[in-house]
């Protein structure tokens, strides 16, 4: 049980980092009437308790972890492109069984392959082997996109503490994270082996935020300098974003390069 709060903890902390993406992501640029008349289906019900969180949420990123962020930065380039393929290869211990419980047989077999070709050959997914040999990264999948795909409606946006922009659909798939879905966590801290420990899992999950965070730092103050209701802004994207995933379209949203939110594009 101590275990499990301890990971959960970790989480939320990995994931104030994430706001800051949609947050950053949020300026005026791109929020046209198409795109907010997509969105509006979702109801913010809870919209007065949802900007405060919001707001206490940016508050974190600005004290805590862009810091930490420009600290990552002064690392050497090659340490910092090896560290984030390792947490991109191990993202496919959760893609590879939402591909299967979506239907996607051929994803989750080419991910199967680039998990165990860059595990040993990429020495852990320090190195990007399977791309070199023609296996493309694909895109990642999660339990709030399974349970879309099997119709299940988003419910209304929330912004939960810490963990930040969402909808009941996906946090109830967050959960399934910490129920046996999350294959990493499990190999770490639900069981003791000679090869990882709940160390590595902890480890993991915080330098994912800060390798993220550390990409985007000249993209989130530029968007958000830009835009006139960081909130609204914030959730037509989230909700927009989620939409193309679970719809599984080939497409950009708006200004994101879409790899999980991981790089950010200003002109």
């Amino acid at each position: 049980m101590k275990k499990n709060i301890i990971a959960v903890i970790i989480t939320i902390v990995l994931s104030v980092i994430n706001i800051s993406a949609y947050a950053g992501s949020s300026g005026e640029i791109g929020v046209n009437k198409k795109q907010q008349k997509e969105v509006a289906e979702v109801k913010d019900c809870f919209e007065r308790l949802n900007r405060g969180i919001f707001a206490f949420n940016q508050g974190l990123d600005k004290i805590i972890f862009k810091p930490l962020a420009k600290g990552y930065r002064v690392l050497p380039q090659p340490v910092r492109s090896g560290t984030s393929n390792v947490l991109t290869n191990i993202s496919n211990v959760v893609t590879i069984p939402n591909n299967l419980l979506q239907g996607q047989i051929k994803e989750a077999g080419l991910n199967s392959l680039r998990l165990v070709i860059n595990t040993t050959f990429g020495i852990f997914g320090i190195f990007d082997v399977a791309s070199y040999y023609g296996i493309k990264k694909l895109d990642k999948e999660d339990y709030g996109q399974t349970l879309g795909s099997w119709g299940f409606g988003e419910g209304c946006y929330l912004v939960l503490p810490v963990l930040g922009p969402s909808t009941v659909r996906d946090s109830i798939g967050s959960v399934a994270n910490f129920v046996g879905g999350d294959a990493w966590y499990n190999i770490t801290v639900s069981k003791d082996t000679q090869y990882f420990s709940e160390a590595d899992y902890y480890l993991s999950r915080i330098t994912e935020g800060v390798d993220f965070r550390a990409k985007n730092l000249e993209a989130f103050n530029s968007l958000e300098q830009s835009s006139i209701d960081l909130y609204a802004s914030v959730r037509s994207l989230y909700l927009q974003d989620r939409k193309r995933k679970i719809a599984n379209k080939d497409e950009k949203t708006e200004t994101l390069n879409d790899d999980d939110w991981e790089e950010l594009e200003t002109q």
